[in-house]
């Protein structure tokens, strides 16, 4: 088969996913707006939000830059380069991949800043026009990210069809810029959430999104540069990683084209979906989120079988990109399970907690662990389904059916994505109803939506997850692959986990998702103590703020103030660390050290994400089954109990636990890129 073709089917998927996106674009711009008010505090927060990520790109593009330079001078070695344009081009690719990833989260935080204000206002229409206006404005996001990281590789494949550096450059691009405007943006949101909630809803009994607090337009804020554009770059980052670890694989085997076919039909059936995605009246929200993602399963798992009868993939190779669709569900599921509004384990953290806050915390953690489990096993199952369905086509084959289970996990993430974008959508929907005040039943409906949000939140990060373990065992397999080429001899082929340079290494893994995830919320909780002294101070200096008088406002831009250079001054340190460790496990016990760092990094990695992800989300919805009048209702001593569950489990489930995917996958590429750099220079390997 022409190799050439699949590519450029999939730069015209992604073009008509760009067109679909825009089309959305427009019909929300052209909603209505429920009052001037709501527009004045739409526009506080779109400002708000533009201005932290105007900041924020300029600190990155210094890191980019220093990088791209560090590339250039060493991977390969300048002095040992073959050609100084290869490295030049290799370095362009790192810029490539970085700008893409940083315009997906861009373009999505600009319509969800349009998309909150227009479906706040048509939920005084109903559920049905509300849902459409939230999921729509998600759309936009998850065909952005999906049709400009297809469009990325595609296009660095074309030009580079046999070096898989440049597309590991690429991944690796992304995969930095994410790690960093994930950490940023959710130690932004993490920071105005809970100091919102501690000081209006604990100390004064304030509602959540009342506009006297000086934090509200921070947290509604928070809202879009943390989990819009903060979440768009890291599932852009799972997405073009999960595809370049294949394409490394898939080079040598003839493959390539089987990989941008399944990526191309998982954008396609994302299209199809995103337009049969509704609610009726009186429906449940959430369960309008999974019969599309069902639908946009089934239609790729049969646009991808007719693909493969007609153009003759090896049936196989579907098999294993179903195997690993198949776990994604099964990780959606066991998610649902443990974080649904509608769940018998959120409803078990609301009743325990009317005996305090410390039962809140101990029950949430103990699901959170508990929920792990059956992810974990969905992950180890893909992974072992994947290789056994491919190991009669060769040892290579069954290697690379596991890097397939991560790209069709990830296959549908176009409408995966649209799911996880609704959430802070209608999450910010819900605030400017209360601030503009569009009355109770207003309220009512946004609530709906929002519950449903959270669980969509939740789901969307098990599959990122997930889909981030299956690609790292497939960047392990692109790790020795490298090695190969640079030795000339399969150098980990004696691996041992009783080497005291493998065993090193495996701990060293073992360590770094900890001390990142605490570097993570110890910036948090710093930045979010200097933001609860400010809304002390307002309320304390601002004649009658606390009373609500009229025409008594706090300082908004104060807040967000503490919370941008908050947030930037915590954002490289724990992204640094990852790499710099990684460096230096490298440089001191060599490959094999490397390897077992890896191993180690990807075990710890992955519980730990999921526990934070699931039990923060658990916390979430059980404050909200509490305020739903459950338990007491608002007000009641669980309601307070639960709000510290839910302080808890903010910098878990949006600041740490969605990061370490990315940590996950941003030492994985830098241990590939560098690996001829360790195999020449270590003191032990």
């Amino acid at each position: 088969m022409n190799w050439s073709f699949w590519p450029i089917v999939s730069i015209i998927v992604s073009l008509g996913a760009f067109a679909i996106g825009f089309y959305f674009y427009n019909h929300i711009k052209k909603l209505p707006s429920a009052n001037e008010e709501i527009d004045r505090f739409g526009d506080l927060i779109r400002e708000g939000a533009m201005s932290f990520l105007k900041t924020e790109n300029k600190v990155l593009t210094r890191f980019v830059l220093a990088t791209t330079l560090i590339i250039v001078l060493f991977v390969p070695p300048i002095w040992k380069s073959t050609s100084i344009l290869g490295n030049i081009a290799m370095g362009l690719c790192y810029i490539f991949g970085a700008i893409f990833s940083g315009l997906a989260g861009y373009v999505g935080m600009r319509v969800a800043t349009i998309a909150n204000v227009k479906t706040a206002s048509a939920a005084e229409k109903g559920l049905t026009h509300a849902y459409r206006a939230g999921f729509r404005g998600g759309a936009v996001m998850g065909l952005a990210i999906v049709g400009s990281c297809l469009l990325g590789a595609s296009i660095v494949y074309l030009v580079f069809p046999h070096d898989p550096n440049f597309l590991l450059a690429f991944s690796f691009g992304a995969s930095s810029l994410a790690l960093f405007a994930k950490a940023g943006g959710g130690i932004f949101t993490k920071t105005a959430d809970i100091a919102a909630d501690l000081t209006g809803k604990v100390e004064l009994g304030i509602p959540e999104d009342d506009p006297r607090n000086p934090a509200v337009i921070a947290d509604n804020v928070g809202d879009n540069v943390g989990d819009v554009a903060g979440m768009g770059a890291d599932l852009f980052d799972s997405n073009v990683a999960a595809i370049a670890a294949s394409l490394v694989l898939a080079l040598d085997l003839k493959q390539a084209p089987f990989i941008f076919m399944a990526s191309a039909m998982g954008l396609l059936a994302s299209m199809v979906g995103v337009f049969i995605s509704n609610v009726k009246e009186d429906k449940s929200p959430g369960k309008a989120l999974n019969r599309g993602t069902y639908f946009t399963t089934a239609l790729f798992l049969l646009l991808t079988l007719g693909a493969s009868l007609i153009f003759q993939f090896e049936l196989r190779l579907w098999g294993a990109a179903m195997v690993g669709l198949l776990a994604g569900t099964v990780i959606g599921f066991s998610s649902e399970i443990f974080t649904s509004d509608e769940g018998k384990r959120v409803a078990a953290v609301a009743r325990i907690s009317q005996q305090g806050p410390a039962f809140t915390i101990l029950s949430g953690f103990s699901y959170g662990l508990l929920s792990s489990f059956p992810s974990l096993i969905g992950i180890a199952g893909a992974a072992l389904g994947a290789y056994k369905l491919c190991e009669p086509l060769g040892q290579d084959y069954a290697v690379f059916g596991i890097a397939l289970s991560a790209v069709g996990m990830l296959s549908i993430i176009g409408m995966v994505t649209a799911n996880d974008a609704y959430g802070p959508i209608v999450d910010n929907a819900r605030g400017l109803s209360e601030m503009s005040g569009l009355g109770d039943e207003v309220l009512r409906v946004t609530d709906e939506l929002d519950a449903a949000g959270n669980t969509a939140k939740a789901i969307t990060k098990g599959f990122s997850i997930g889909a981030a373990g299956l690609t790292v065992i497939a960047l392990l397999a692109a790790y020795r692959e490298t090695l190969m080429n640079i030795l000339g001899d399969d150098f980990l082929k004696g691996f041992d986990i009783l080497d005291p340079l493998v065993f090193f290494g495996m701990l060293v893994g073992v360590g770094v998702p900890a001390v990142f995830s605490a570097m993570l919320m110890m910036g948090v909780n710093r930045n979010a103590d200097r933001m609860v002294n400010e809304i002390h101070r307002q309320f304390d200096e601002i004649p009658g703020l606390k009373e609500g008088q009229a025409g008594v406002e706090p300082d908004y831009n104060r807040c967000i103030d503490i919370a941008t250079v908050g947030a930037l001054k915590e954002l490289l340190p724990a992204g640094i660390m990852a790499i710099g460790v990684t460096l230096l496990v490298g440089f001191i016990g060599g490959v094999y050290a490397i390897a077992g760092y890896l191993a180690g990094n990807i075990m710890s990695g992955v519980l730990l994400a999921l526990l934070m992800s699931n039990a923060g989300g658990m916390w979430d919805n059980a404050k909200k089954y509490v305020e739903a009048g459950n338990c007491g209702g608002k007000g009641s001593p669980a309601h307070k109990a639960t709000i510290i569950g839910d302080t808890v489990g903010d910098p878990f489930k949006d600041t740490a636990g969605p990061s370490i995917n990315t940590q996950i996958t941003v030492v994985s590429l830098v241990s590939s890129l560098a690996a001829g750099l360790f195999a020449a220079f270590s003191i032990f390997g």
